[in-house]
């Protein structure tokens, strides 16, 4: 039997071998949930296939446009020399290949496009092309029609942050880590070690070396504006030059620059610094986000996607997302705040976007839709605030309600998102069930006045809200690695089997929860480690992630 979870989660040492999809996540017993997708029967709707193909086959369309322009050019030239040689007395032979033959075709090829023009303005009705030629055409101009209409936008390449062995640490040495802060009681460090041992984070996860020095004898830990630029600095250039060698794109070629980073936003911003370092154009179009949580890394990309559309003549983004961790240790003992100690961890990821049609035979993906929720109540703003404890201790605080608040703004974003990856049936059961709940909302108002009534009223059954079956339309599913209740809260109510989530447990397991970057290290292991459900072409990827504020985000990627 393949090693399980809690095997890696007890084995001692700072390092841990990287497992992959032979996890205890999908090996369970027999009479359990389905272990691997051969084992795993639903109904994909063959509609959403056809549609999830023509998008593989359209990024062939630029290079079958330029190879039908060409088709083009050389069928008006033959017809011009079958003219030349009818003229000549329909010999070939008398005609014979010099410099003065081909600048009769060539004079020849000019008088046609004339009469093409004069024809087009006279409205003439002789026919000046060959059948062929003017079939070509059309079909030059259709495919040229749908790469306008399409606008598309791709994901040329994605890196994501490898820490080096010495950021790397225990459970057991965070827990030590804290203690050498010197600021915890005994009751905050256990109910910190309590959150680590349920976390679902493993024994290797990487912490920044400005805290993980205290560790080392006689140092204590440095939470300077110096060692937060260290970080950034190591995490951002590793993944910016990752991404830029894969996309194999030259930082000149970049025209947009997204980065988003929550709690660490200095002056100058992480954008400049990336400019300068890599020498971009003055002339990039450079947002730096900041505030908005676990969910920022889609808003990114649907921020660079919006610009790069507006370009008529396409362009190329870069988007990277980041959680920096060295200035933002909570040294208070309030429990509200005291998780963001024991769950968030250094990662990051950088993106490379082209909406070029030339750049889609070599995309990785396709982004077919983005959606964004924002919750407005007064809960939803204060159940992720960062501010100071009773003592003035800053951290981020986590209320009570984020879990239902997270669920309302999860269930308003699938609403929004449905109709774009649901199949007809699934939408149709959907607006069947509201139907009936309003039907049976309004017959027991109606029943209301009335002891008879009333127990009439009983008897009506109430019917539960239908969940549609997404997995009928996504193939994966990149769930934002909160925690290990987060998945498992998500995975219940999506009705999602166990190597559906494999990929955002293994990057619990394996990375913690790197913030916004969180969705690309489980695409990376969906696309490089899973063997329960592999990776194909025409595949959809549907990525979901939470931050604070509150809000919801997804996007679809299709697989080229």
């Amino acid at each position: 039997m393949p090693p399980r979870v809690e095997d890696h989660i007890a084995s001692s040492g700072g390092g841990m071998r990287r497992v992959d999809s032979e996890a205890s996540f999908v090996s369970v017993p027999e009479d359990g949930p389905v272990k691997d997708y051969r084992d795993y029967r639903v109904r994909k709707s063959s509609l959403i296939g056809m549609v999830n193909w023509t998008h593989v086959f359209g990024t062939y369309l630029p290079l079958l446009l330029t190879m039908g322009v060409f088709v083009l050019i050389g069928l008006v030239i033959w017809q011009v020399v079958i003219d030349i040689v009818d003229k000549a007395g329909g010999d070939a032979a008398n005609v014979l290949f010099s410099l003065d033959t081909v600048t009769l075709v060539f004079t020849a090829i000019k008088d046609l496009l004339l009469r093409v023009v004069d024809q087009f303005f006279h409205i003439r009705k002789e026919a000046l092309f060959s059948p062929a030629v003017e079939t070509t055409a059309v079909v030059l101009v259709v495919m040229a029609w749908l790469l306008r209409m399409d606008n598309p936008i791709y994901l040329l390449s994605f890196a994501t942050f490898k820490a080096p062995d010495s950021w790397k640490v225990s459970q057991a040495q965070i827990v030590e880590m804290m203690r050498r802060q010197e600021c915890f009681t005994e009751d905050s460090i256990g109910f910190m070690q309590r959150l680590l041992e349920r976390s679902g984070t493993g024994q290797s996860t990487a912490w920044p070396p400005g805290i993980v020095q205290c560790l080392e004898d006689g140092k204590k830990t440095d939470r300077s504006m110096g060692a937060s630029r260290k970080e950034a600095e190591t995490v951002i250039f590793d993944i910016v030059e990752n991404a830029l060698r894969k996309a194999n794109v030259g930082p000149k070629e970049i025209d947009v620059l997204v980065i988003n980073c929550s709690l660490f936003s200095p002056t100058p911003s992480l954008c400049a610094m990336v400019i300068s370092k890599f020498g971009l154009r003055g002339d990039v179009l450079s947002y730096n986000l900041s505030g908005m949580g676990c969910g920022a890394s889609l808003i990114s990309v649907d921020l660079a996607k919006n610009l790069l559309q507006r370009r008529r003549s396409g362009g190329k983004a870069l988007v990277v997302s980041t959680e920096i961790i060295t200035p933002n240790l909570y040294h208070g003992n309030e429990r509200g705040f005291l998780l963001q100690n024991t769950l968030f961890r250094c990662g990051g990821a950088a993106m490379v976007l082209s909406n070029k049609w030339s750049d889609g035979r070599r995309a990785w993906y396709k982004l077919l839709h983005t959606v964004r929720v924002q919750g407005t109540s007064e809960d939803s703003y204060n159940c992720v605030y960062e501010t100071e404890d009773k003592d003035g201790e800053r951290g981020v605080r986590l209320s009570k309600e984020i879990v239902k608040v997270a669920g309302k703004c999860m269930e308003k974003n699938m609403t929004m998102l449905g109709p774009y990856v649901l199949p007809l049936s699934e939408q149709f059961k959907v607006v069947i069930s509201l139907i009936a709940r309003f039907a049976t909302k309004s017959l027991k108002k109606t029943l209301g006045g009335g002891a008879a009534n009333e127990k009439m009223a009983e008897k009506i059954p109430n019917i539960r809200p239908y969940v549609p079956d997404f997995k009928r339309g996504i193939d994966h599913f990149c769930i934002h690695a909160g925690g290990r209740a987060v998945i498992d809260g998500i995975e219940k109510n999506m009705k999602l089997e166990l190597f559906h989530t494999e990929p955002s447990r293994m990057a619990l397991l394996n990375y913690g929860n790197t913030s916004s970057s969180s969705i690309w290290y489980e695409l990376e292991y969906i696309q490089e480690h899973q063997k329960t459900n592999p990776l194909k072409k025409g595949h959809r990827i549907m990525q979901v992630a939470f931050g604070s504020g509150f809000k919801c985000t997804s996007g679809v990627w299709l697989k080229l």
